[in-house]
């Protein structure tokens, strides 16, 4: 029996098993869009999360495919190569393209968050074709595909993985775009001090703060391919950029918390959640040239400088920067990148051919071109939406949240503002929180006790309560058992004898005046209103102050739209 030995060229062999390398972590790159969708949709307000989902979702479809049309084809322009579009490669060349359109779309999907809450959703999808397009592939143009810096200054710019190339350039321009956007509603008073506005899932942003921490191995460490075009395995840079890449994550998440810590005596979780990422940024630029104490530096004082520079966009320059990207993407970036010199290995110092401060001028006239082409772009783009009225939703729209006024949906239909109908008739429904369906024609009819007794001496009651959220399901239970379990729901906010309190967001106070709780309305004919009331305050009853209140009022008459009767009956 022979044995067949297929001979493959050593060259052709490791060609192959970087492809595959690039393409693993490409998709793990990509999957950090799940991890920016999670993290935006944590940090605005509930009746915005479906907006924020679904801008990272376009960003993604839109930007990819012009990328592939148009932005490969500006990037090898402006390197000098002639325009030359993805379509007209094949093979490797397209796997190239994708790689490179993950970074892209990262860059892309950053300023989403900052202009959360308020932008048009039109106005950010054709900013993203654009940046896709243009803005992008020109910085990178100038940087990793022509060497223009090098040529000016005679020092090559490093940036091993894009820490200001994508992460400064995307921080930058969402600062720009949420500067001319203007701050959301409600956001500042008349005399210039800020409001908090909490975002609706701390839980959302944690989850999401890890995933991207997953997918950044793959934006670092597979930035390296695994062998060098002269055979070698590059296990020492592997090594290196995956140990500075952990070592900055960790330093960036405790330097923030430090910061909070000191300004405010907690240390606040969304703080170390940003600061593990600002960490990343930090370090992203130059993971394979720093030293092990160099990632300590770098990724403290990355996260160190975020509770600070948030406060000084917020309190100084007024600039509403939802989801803080400036902090965590843009002057982190920039600090990564300026280090670069001060981190170094001697030997990464010797390979360059340059002292370091030769290096620190290249590095920074890479900042500096990159920011002002950026804020140049994004402020004539934002300034011509503006102009055009295109840039903003209306005041209207914005207090009911862009989830309904955008995209007609409710992200939480259960707890959330009924449901209003986009055809224009302004009807609003119920929201059925039973499980159960309304009845359609051809159902049987619903189970209507038949005892003859007239429990609340014939007339008709409105059971009415407020009370805590977190009780709904047990009040629900509660009513089922009692055999009420028609219902209707909605979410509210007020205040009676129980007391403010104070919260936290992103380590600064603010006071609850207005609780948040959940009004049952449930109108019962043939169960004692007493049953209802007894079920809702079982199921409702806590002991602490804030457990709500039950109203019980009678109710003249009924009609039932399907079948047309009236009264007890109809109920």
């Amino acid at each position: 029996m022979e044995t067949m030995v297929l001979q493959t060229e050593p060259g052709a062999l490791m060609e192959a098993i970087n492809y595959t390398w690039i393409l693993v972590v490409t998709f793990l790159i990509f999957f950090m869009h799940a991890g920016f969708a999670m993290l935006e949709a944590g940090q605005v307000r509930s009746k915005n999360v479906a907006n924020q989902l679904t801008k990272n979702l376009l960003t993604w479809s839109v930007g990819v495919t012009v990328f592939f049309l148009i932005g490969i084809g500006v990037e090898s322009a402006v390197a000098g190569a002639g325009f030359e579009p993805a379509f007209t490669g094949d093979g490797t060349g397209w796997i190239d393209w994708l790689y490179g359109a993950v970074f892209a779309m990262t860059a892309a999907t950053i300023v989403s968050g900052a202009v959360a809450g308020r932008a048009k959703l039109r106005a950010y999808v054709t900013y993203t074709f654009l940046l896709a397009a243009v803005i992008y592939p020109v910085v990178t143009g100038i940087t990793w595909a022509g060497g223009y810096i090098e040529t000016l200054t005679g020092t090559p710019f490093s940036d091993f993985a894009g820490g200001m190339i994508v992460h400064g350039m995307g921080g930058i321009a969402g600062l720009t775009a949420a500067w001319i956007l203007g701050p959301r509603m409600d956001r500042y008073n008349s005399d210039g001090t800020a409001n908090v506005i909490p975002g609706h899932s701390l839980t959302f942003a944690v989850l999401g703060t890890l995933i991207l921490a997953f997918g950044w191995y793959g934006f670092n460490v597979g930035t390296s391919a695994i062998f060098s075009e002269e055979g070698a395995f590059l296990g020492e840079q592997l090594g290196r950029v995956a140990m500075t890449t952990t070592i900055a994550m960790a330093c960036g998440a405790m330097g923030a918390g430090f910061v909070a810590w000191l300004k405010t005596g907690k240390v606040d979780t969304l703080y170390v959640a940003n600061g593990l990422l600002a960490g990343l940024v930090g370090i992203t630029a130059i993971p394979d040239a720093s030293t092990w104490w160099g990632a300590f530096l770098v990724g403290g004082l990355a996260g160190a400088q975020l509770p600070l520079v948030f406060g000084f966009v917020e309190g100084y320059l007024k600039i509403d920067d939802v989801c803080a990207v400036f902090p965590v993407h843009g002057s982190a970036g920039v600090l990564g990148t300026l280090l670069f010199p001060l981190v170094a290995t001697s030997g990464y110092m010797a390979d360059l051919g340059a002292t370091r401060t030769e290096a620190f001028i290249a590095q920074f006239a890479g900042v500096a071109i990159i920011a002002v082409w950026t804020i140049a772009a994004t402020a004539v783009i934002w300034f011509v939406f503006k102009a055009a009225g295109q840039a903003r939703v209306t005041p209207e729209h914005e207090r009911d949240g862009l989830d309904v006024s955008e995209h007609g949906v409710d992200t939480y239909p259960e707890f959330g503002q009924p449901d209003v109908a986009t055809d224009g008739s302004g009807t609003v429904s119920d929201v059925r929180t039973d499980g159960g369906s309304p009845a359609r024609a051809g159902d049987a009819e619903p189970e209507i006790r038949t005892d003859g007794g007239k429990p609340n001496g014939g007339e008709i009651k409105m059971v009415t309560a407020i009370i805590r959220p977190d009780r709904l399901g047990e009040v629900k239970q509660a009513l089922a058992e009692a055999g009420a379990p028609s219902l209707t729901v909605t979410n509210v906010s007020g205040r009676g004898s129980q007391p403010a309190k104070k919260g936290q967001w992103r380590g600064e106070e603010y006071t609850v005046d207005l609780h948040q709780k959940v009004k049952i309305e449930c109108v019962v004919a043939d169960i004692p209103a007493d049953d209802v009331i007894d079920a809702i305050g079982e199921g409702a009853h806590t002991g602490e102050p804030g457990d709500g209140k039950i109203f019980v009022t009678p109710v003249e008459s009924a009609y039932q739209i399907r079948t047309g009767k009236t009264g007890s009956d109809a109920v």
